[in-house]
């Protein structure tokens, strides 16, 4: 009797071990799952974004302080490595800036162009055009050079005016339509000036016309109309040239140009 109270006992003893054993082992089972569930359900940062981010943080403290060597390389770095990251639209905008502000005028211009294609909608695109003209507008040089800088920027500017009439940059794209214009207008008394002084009249006589017809209200008109006057009567200036014409050594366009440029750069700098 004594005997089957022992193993009665000894059973019992080991049903209990087996069911405390069972309720850790649930026990376990359900933290288990609840930590799968956790990883499954939850999104979790990819590494690959930390460094993007990282980077565009590092590339734009440079860049509103200055430093454009060293922000485009942070920018370049996100489009090459990370092309597809949410940063790379920023990337892709601020290396044009960059290349802009480091004087690389036709680079930057691709490098606009480019975010224009690949961003139609983006609501950066009225600052990108503004710049696009701007890169045109910096290469205004001295009144006897090249002027297609300022055709293609008063170009691009009235296509900013004709998309997006009311945007920021408006005023200031107008100012700069008549300051490019300002300067073909320069452009053309110059050559006049240089067939005058060379007796070549009837060329001079048509650079008169085209200015007074193109640019009717610039700074020069009057001077152009006065020597105008004098060609058509048979009596242009032969003598005392510099008195008409004393400056020969020409001044370099640029200096006053640029300072226009810079002005509207800080005011919309981004």
């Amino acid at each position: 009797m004594e005997r089957i109270k022992k193993t009665r006992y000894v059973r019992l003893f080991h049903l209990f071990v087996f069911a405390c054993l069972a309720a850790i082992l649930l026990a376990g089972c359900a933290e288990l799952k609840s930590t799968f569930d956790f990883i499954s359900d939850t999104p979790v940062e990819e590494p690959q974004d930390l460094p993007s981010k990282s980077l565009a943080i590092k590339g734009m403290d440079d860049y509103n302080v200055g430093k454009y060597f060293t922000a485009i390389e942070f920018f370049e770095e996100i489009l090459n490595r990370y092309p597809f990251s949410p940063e790379a639209t920023l990337a892709e905008l601020k290396a044009a800036d960059c290349s802009y502000h480091l004087g690389r005028y036709q680079e930057a211009l691709l490098l606009y162009e480019e975010f224009e294609n690949h961003h139609p909608t983006n609501e950066s695109i009225p600052y990108v055009m503004f710049q696009k003209a701007m890169c045109n507008y910096k290469r205004i040089d001295r009144i006897d050079r090249d002027t297609s800088g300022a055709v293609e920027a008063i170009e691009l500017f009235k296509q900013l005016l004709k998309a997006y009439p009311e945007s920021p940059y408006t005023e200031e794209a107008k100012s700069l339509i008549a300051s490019a214009t300002e300067f073909l207008a320069n452009h053309e008394f110059f050559v006049a000036e240089y067939y005058v002084r060379t007796e070549k009249y009837n060329q001079a006589e048509i650079r008169l016309k085209y200015i007074l017809n193109m640019y009717p209200n610039t700074s020069i008109t009057d001077k152009a109309k006065k020597l105008l006057a004098r060609i058509e009567a048979g009596d242009p200036p032969r003598s005392q040239l510099t008195k008409w014409f004393p400056k020969i050594d020409l001044p370099d366009w640029s200096f006053f140009a640029n300072d226009e440029a810079d002005t509207a750069a800080e005011e919309f700098k981004h």
